[in-house]
């Protein structure tokens, strides 16, 4: 199991910056540089929207570089892969004000750690990280393999002001360690088929959203009016929806206060939403793992009508419409997370498309550079409708689809739930990620907490009292 959520977190990856993983050679012990050079550039009168809209923007892409090239360690490359896909606008922009491009240094997902760490002692140069599977800070912090990034991003800016709290909660020892370019919504949508609800006489969650009403409430009432197994017509289904549920009370398992790592797992919004989860799976509304549903999670029933709810990263929409539409129907659709109706405010599972300097870096101001471009896609509303564009000429979804993950990411940036504990380390996150699940398997949150509070303090402890290592 633990293979498969590696796998697919790899995915996510892939899809939140429309790349794809990197195919070809094999990589040496440093990995493999590939050619990187914009294959695929989108159409000219969109490079020329992108273009207009940076001249007009005045000063905020100004400036030059003497070293236009930033290498970048990961298993996906940032650069279209020839397999179709066009241009991401920020490198498009990053190619077209600066002149930059992207070096890309393959490895495998496995073993990205290592190579970082060859690296660093090598003094190869590598630039940047991905620092959006929230495993790198601050465990590379502490380890010495990320730098500061203060002196090359102003977060006090007109591209970076409004995602400063969010970059605030990866400061450790008073910098700032990684850059969040922003924070994005599509981490786990509820994903469902509008003529399968539509049939069994339910409510089209995406009107109970846009009236208010998506509730915990709403989306425990639909499960218990569907759900009938003996009849093949199931509930939640997939490896996502305990944690997309779990982020809706706003507190994070492991979370940021006063420079330092705390544990929530304690909270009383943790112990209820484990409590409500426990009621779900009594209740006959969980699918995956009971009775005869087995381990397998089966998406394909969204489309054949027998699957209610499937929670999932909104990377299975970032394919061909016939790839989504032959596994959820011609009618899928995607609305966000339900909201805790005891929360303050609207909360959902926040992913963070963040980026971390690598120590020993030789263009920290190339990676400013593009990092201020994807800004800027994100911030101008001319350049975010090219960005934007890709999701109708590539994915043939509609408009409408569009503009829900658009009111995704923008609850997400309202309101982000950044949970660090795979950052503590993979022994804490493992264990956290197999634990707080259990409710939702039929074992009681309070046997679950007593058997794991002590341990996860220990290991945040642990990290607390390091410091950065030269």
């Amino acid at each position: 199991m633990n293979k498969t959520k590696i796998f697919i977190a790899s995915l996510l990856l892939t899809a939140s910056v429309f790349a794809v993983t990197g195919c070809g050679k094999t990589s040496d012990s440093k990995g493999t540089a590939q050619e990187s050079k914009i294959t695929n550039p989108m159409d000219q009168d969109k490079i020329d929207e992108l273009n207009k809209s940076a001249a007009d923007a005045g000063d905020l892409l100004t400036g030059e570089l003497e070293n236009k090239t930033i290498k970048w360690l990961s298993d996906w490359d940032i650069n279209p892969d020839g397999t179709g896909k066009k241009t991401p606008a920020d490198l498009q922009l990053f190619q077209d004000v600066y002149g930059g491009k992207v070096e890309y240094i393959q490895c495998t997902y496995a073993e990205r750690y290592d190579k970082l760490a060859q690296s660093v002692s090598s003094g190869e140069g590598i630039d940047f990280f991905y620092a959006g599977n929230l495993d790198a800070f601050p465990k590379g912090v502490i380890r010495g393999m990320f730098a500061p990034i203060d002196d090359y991003i102003d977060f006090d800016s007109p591209l970076w002001e409004d995602v400063q709290e969010v970059n605030d909660q990866f400061m450790w020892d008073g910098k700032h360690y990684v850059a969040a370019a922003q924070t994005t919504g599509d981490n786990v949508a509820v994903v469902y088929n509008r003529k399968t609800v539509q049939e069994a006489g339910l409510d089209d969650p995406a009107d109970l959203y846009a009236n208010g009403d998506w509730t915990w409430d709403t989306f425990e009432g639909m499960l218990e009016s569907f759900c009938d197994p003996d009849n093949q017509r199931y509930g939640i289904d997939g490896w996502w929806f305990e944690f997309g549920l779990m982020n809706t009370i706003g507190v994070p398992p492991v979370g940021m206060q006063d420079g330092k790592l705390v544990s929530n797992i304690g909270d009383p919004a943790m112990e209820r939403v484990q409590n409500w989860m426990y009621d779900l799976y009594q209740n006959g509304c969980i699918a995956i793992g009971v009775g005869d549903y087995g381990w397998e999670a089966k998406p394909n029933y969204i489309g054949e009508g027998k699957l209610l709810f499937y929670p999932v990263g909104l990377y299975e929409f970032y394919t061909t419409p016939d790839q989504w539409k032959g596994k959820f129907g011609d009618d899928a659709f995607f609305v966000p997370m339900p909201k805790d109706p005891e929360a303050d405010e609207y909360y959902i599972p926040s992913g963070v498309e963040a980026y971390a300097f690598v120590k020993g870096g030789q263009n920290p101001e190339g990676v400013a550079k593009y990092l201020d471009c994807k800004r800027f896609t994100y911030t101008n509303e001319e350049a975010k409708a090219v960005a934007d564009s890709i999701y109708v000429d590539d994915y043939g979804w509609t408009q409408e689809m569009v503009d829900m993950r658009n009111e995704m990411n923008d609850l997400s940036t309202e309101n982000p739930v950044i949970d660090l504990s795979k950052g503590v380390s993979a022994d804490c996150g493992d264990l956290l990620d197999s634990s707080l699940r259990l409710t939702t398997r039929g074992t009681p949150w309070n046997e679950t907490y007593d058997s794991i509070a002590a341990t996860v303090e220990t290991y945040i402890n642990e990290v607390n009292n390091n410091t950065v290592s030269d």
